[in-house]
Order: structure tokens, then C-alpha cells, then sequence
């Protein structure tokens, strides 16, 4: 599909730096998303969309928690499931809206996307990825022994809940989500990730995990067998000595030197290096390019103007 691309919108897209995240905040931060992806729509360009969830759904497991006494709780993968009608909904009326003001009829429906792992993926032994609230240390522990959580100090900010963060292994409504595009409808799919499911006794069971949402969107467009995939995040460039006087912003980099900054740790665990991996994992399944940049310069980016570009032999 060289018509098609991938667009992975970063959780900053709906909830920014200083605000709550009201419904309200998400509505109004969608819309500014919704104005550039319509930008790439208008050029004639079939879209897939995917987007984080991570404030949305520590939110999921607060209330959950909070009205434990007064309602059924949501394990975490129902707890995804919800975060991907909610945003899935914020942004198909957001981005409905703009194309419809441009005069653009194209249909934007969300799907809700379970993804595949396996059981025995190493992250299940040892968990690693924070979700929720931040608690005092004697908080955490008395939850970790209501509830059986694994616990852990996060960034010297307080301490976390953490769980499993298996690797996707197969997207499984695949097949609805090519058939959308082929019928021209931009889809969101894979929202937070996907909703983990692992086979058990024949069944796909729902699990206590979340997906990295980069890699599952890196799996989504190898499936999709799309060669461009897009990744909005809150920097106009990768940069490598991020934040330092000898800062260096990557436009072009030849893509074993990618390779070799990335064994290097030189990117930031939670914040660029799932990034880059996860194109790296798209350009070994077969995908020619992954462009990272800032929302507003998605339209240059793809014209190779702006941003990042990573490929094979690049």
C-alpha cells in the first residue's frame, strides 16, 4: 500500500504538560491532532492510526480502585479496552469533524484491537512498566500485599505499581483494520498498545500486562505491509547528548549508526528508545522508513523536509 501510512500519535497529543486531563483538555488537544492528520489525509494519503493511553488508563485504575466497594473492578486489560473507546471516540469526532469541514468525506471509524503475546515472554518473570498513581512507599507496600501488585520506586518520585510488558506477537482483528483501508475509511486501531491476550486451555484470556504502543504499531503497519510509518512525539528531532551542550540533532543517520546509539543506551528508556526500536523492528520486518517528529511538522516530515528519518541503508 505505498498510498497508505502509519500515524502513532504520542500521549501528548491529548493530555499536555501542566493539565488534569478533563475531557474537556482531550477534546480541545485533539482537535489541534486532528487538524495535522487531516493535513496528510488531504494530500490523498489512507491512513491507520494508533495512540498511547497511558495517563488514561493509570485514571481507569484509579477509579477501579477507588470504587472497589461499590462496583465491579476492571482488570488492566478491560481497563485498556476502555481507554481505546475513549480515545478512539476523541479522536474520530475530532478528526470527523475536520475533514468534514474541508469538505473531505472520508470516514474515520476506531476498532477495538486485542493483541497477541506469549506467556512465557521474559517480562512476565520480571515486571518493569509503571502504571497508576505514584504512592508513598508504606501505601505501595500495603497494596502490594492486598492485592498481590509488584511495586517499585519510579524515578525517585514515589513509588508505582509495575506489570508486564510482553512483546506483541500478532495484531488480531488484522484483517478488519486492512479491509477498512482498502475501503479508503482511516482507522484507529491498536489504541494503548492493543488489549493483551494469550492463548489458554484454547481460549484467548485477557492478561495483567500492558503492549509498548511503538511496537505494536511497528507490528501493525509490518502486517498491514505498509512502507511508512509515522511517529508523533513532543521533539522535532531525535537528538543524541539530548538535553547537553554537545546536543546533535539526527536527520538522515545512516541506519547501522541508529543500531549502534541504541546498543549504546545513548536514547531513554520510556521515552525515545521504544521509539527506535520499534523502527528498528519495522525496517527489519521489510519497512522502508520511519519518520519521528513533532505533530505540527508531520506534513513536512513526510515530504522529507523535517524531522527524523530512519532507514535501511540510509
Amino acid at each position: 500500500m505505498n498510498d497508505a501510512v502509519l500515524v502513532a500519535v504520542g500521549g501528548n497529543s491529548l493530555i499536555r504538560a501542566g493539565q488534569r486531563g478533563t475531557i474537556d483538555e482531550q477534546i480541545g488537544n485533539a482537535r489541534v491532532t486532528a487538524r495535522h492528520i487531516a493535513d496528510i489525509a488531504a494530500l490523498g494519503y489512507r491512513l491507520v492510526i494508533t495512540h498511547g493511553n497511558g495517563p488514561q488508563v493509570g485514571s481507569q485504575l484509579l477509579r477501579s480502585e477507588s470504587g472497589s466497594a461499590l462496583t465491579y473492578s476492571h482488570p488492566l486489560d478491560v481497563c485498556v479496552a476502555a481507554t481505546q473507546g475513549e480515545i478512539g471516540y476523541i479522536l474520530q469526532n475530532a478528526l470527523m469533524s475536520e475533514l468534514r469541514g474541508r469538505g473531505i468525506d472520508t470516514p474515520v471509524t476506531a476498532v477495538v484491537t486485542q493483541v497477541r503475546v506469549r506467556r512465557d515472554d521474559p517480562d512476565f518473570a520480571h515486571p518493569s512498566k509503571p502504571v497508576g498513581p505514584f504512592y508513598h512507599r508504606e501505601d505501595a507496600e500495603r497494596k502490594r500485599d492486598q492485592f498481590g501488585w509488584h511495586v517499585a520506586e519510579d524515578a525517585s518520585r514515589g513509588y508505582r505499581r509495575v506489570v508486564p510488558s510482553p512483546k506483541p506477537t500478532e495484531i488480531l482483528e488484522i484483517d478488519s483494520i486492512r479491509r477498512c483501508l482498502e475501503s479508503g475509511i482511516i482507522v484507529i486501531a491498536a489504541g494503548g498498545g492493543g488489549i493483551p491476550v494469550a492463548a489458554e486451555d484454547g481460549f484467548l484470556v485477557g492478561v495483567e500486562a500492558v503492549v509498548d504502543k511503538d511496537l505494536s504499531s511497528a507490528l501493525l503497519a509490518s502486517e498491514l505491509g505498509l512502507g511508512r510509518m509515522l511517529i508523533s512525539t513532543d521533539v522535532d528531532f531525535v537528538c543524541v547528548n539530548y538535553g547537553k551542550p554537545d546536543q546533535v540533532q539526527l536527520k538522515y543517520p545512516p541506519f547501522e549508526e541508529v543500531l549502534g546509539f541504541l546498543s549504546a543506551g545513548e536514547f531513554a528508556p520510556g521515552s525515545m528508545r521504544p521509539k527506535i526500536e520499534a523502527a528498528v523492528e519495522f525496517i527489519g520486518r521489510g519497512g522502508e522508513e520511519v519518520i519521528i517528529t513533532s505533530p505540527r511538522h508531520l506534513v513536512e516530515a513526510l515530504n522529507g523536509d523535517y524531522g527524523t528519518h530512519i532507514r535501511r541503508g540510509g
